[in-house]
């Protein structure tokens, strides 16, 4: 177990990078900034809001990218270590020895998991130019519905009473937080843009859950180091944005500047025009490596509960500055305070929370015999085999079930996953 100290940094650094990164992520799309010229205004430069979601999204994988020099870093110390201690060996050709040091460094199996995570992240970005950041950071807890459904279809595990409880409970508090969302009457959007936000959000945390499944199958048995995996991620995240997807939005048509569904160009100009947009940039992409770092140092050194509670600490954090930013900085940023529809948004936020500990097994059920934690169910039936060979009438045991033990301990042994930088 970490130090109180170690802890109360890590603790606090995920905290304030996570909230950093997605209140940064949505006051730089309500900035306004002169871009590029306007072939309908006699090619002069208008201003108009900062609405470049994919090109957040490159801003995202150049955090993650961060990680990666992180990492080299990390893999050169052990090295010298090593070498210094006398239990490094250069590997015979052909031999290829576990251990970070040993791994190669680029690999192409980093390219599908971040080609989901271009597609994930810069669908949900778009759904936030139509809902508040407190909106956004609620419907992401939608990653657990999605990842339970899919680990089913996909990974053939079984859900117990307790997971099926938390999904309910989540996709209820989904539903409230969503409600909330269209039907508030917010100024800024109308109900339509509003549903079209919301179902954006859901449609990126699907996408996204489809990225962690295909990390978990492709990575984990690699042994790949987290900051490795995620700055891998970053790495050709970047390359993809840069050679492939930016280009594209640039040329299809669309309602962005001259005819563009998204204008790179405009967005470099508007950067160079309004000196905030250029800080907050810089500010989310190290937010975005210091939220990854820390996320996954106490998802490493620390336990489920310390990353939940944060998680849950990060949200209510992110409403409240939210609200603040509304009422001290002007209403084009923001949201604002509305008692009766905000009383239903906590009452959402608290069913996504408590939706997320009974999943976790962080809330225990076991009251209920539906929803008794596997591990106690496993000892139960261990119990009655044991006596069912005291009698005489030992039974087969299912393979089935065995291996699906045998797979839930291995998915158990190493809890360290990427964190989301949204």
């Amino acid at each position: 177990m970490a130090s109180r100290t170690k802890t109360a940094i890590l603790v606090s650094g995920m905290l304030v990078s996570g909230t950093i990164n997605t209140i940064s992520k949505k006051l730089q799309l309500d900035c306004r900034a002169a871009g590029y010229f306007n072939h309908t205004a006699n090619n002069t430069r208008t201003v108009h809001e900062f609405s470049k979601p994919w090109f957040q999204s490159l801003l995202m994988f150049l955090g993650e990218f961060v990680c990666f020099f992180i990492f080299l870093g990390v893999r050169a110390h052990k090295k010298r270590r090593m070498i210094r201690d006398g239990t490094y060996v250069e590997p015979a050709p052909g031999e290829k020895p576990a251990g970070m040091v040993y791994k190669p460094v680029f690999h192409w199996i980093f390219v599908l998991p971040a080609a989901l995570d271009l597609i994930g992240s810069s669908v949900a970005s778009i759904g936030l130019l139509f809902i508040d950041a407190s909106i956004w950071q609620m419907l992401r807890g939608s990653l657990i519905v999605f990842a339970g459904l899919l680990s089913i279809c996909i990974l053939k595990r079984r859900l117990y009473g307790f997971h099926w409880t938390g999904i309910v409970l989540t996709v209820i508090g989904l539903a409230v937080v969503g409600t909330k969302s269209v039907f508030s009457g917010h100024l800024k959007h109308s109900s339509a843009e509003a549903a079209l936000g919301v179902a954006l959000v859901l449609l990126g945390s699907f996408i996204s859950t489809l990225q962690m499944i295909v990390e978990e199958i492709f990575l984990k048995k690699h042994g790949f180091h987290p900051l490795q995996t995620v700055g891998m991620e970053g790495f050709y995240g970047t390359v993809l944005m840069i050679v492939i997807a930016l280009p594209v939005v640039h040329f299809i048509p669309g309602n962005d500047l001259n005819g563009s569904y998204e204008n790179q160009l405009d967005a470099l100009y508007q950067l160079g025009d309004n000196a905030l947009i250029l800080v907050i940039s810089i500010v989310f992409i190290f937010s975005i490596a210091l939220f990854n770092y820390t996320g996954l140092s106490i998802t490493r050194y620390l336990t489920t509960v310390h990353r939940t509670l944060v998680d849950a600490l990060r949200t209510a954090f992110i409403w409240i500055i939210d609200v603040i930013l509304f009422y001290a900085a002007g209403s084009q940023y923001g949201e604002p305070f509305n008692y009766a529809w905000d009383l239903i948004q906590i009452d959402g936020f608290a069913l996504l929370v408590i939706g997320t500990l009974i999943y976790n097994e962080i809330m225990s059920l076991k009251f209920i015999p539906a929803c008794v934690p596997h591990e106690e169910e496993s000892i139960e039936d261990q119990e009655i085999a044991a006596a069912d060979d005291s009698l005489g009438n030992k039974t087969e045991p299912n393979s089935d079930e065995e291996e699906e033990v045998v797979e839930d301990d291995e998915d158990g042994g190493d809890e360290t996953k990427k964190i989301l930088g949204d």
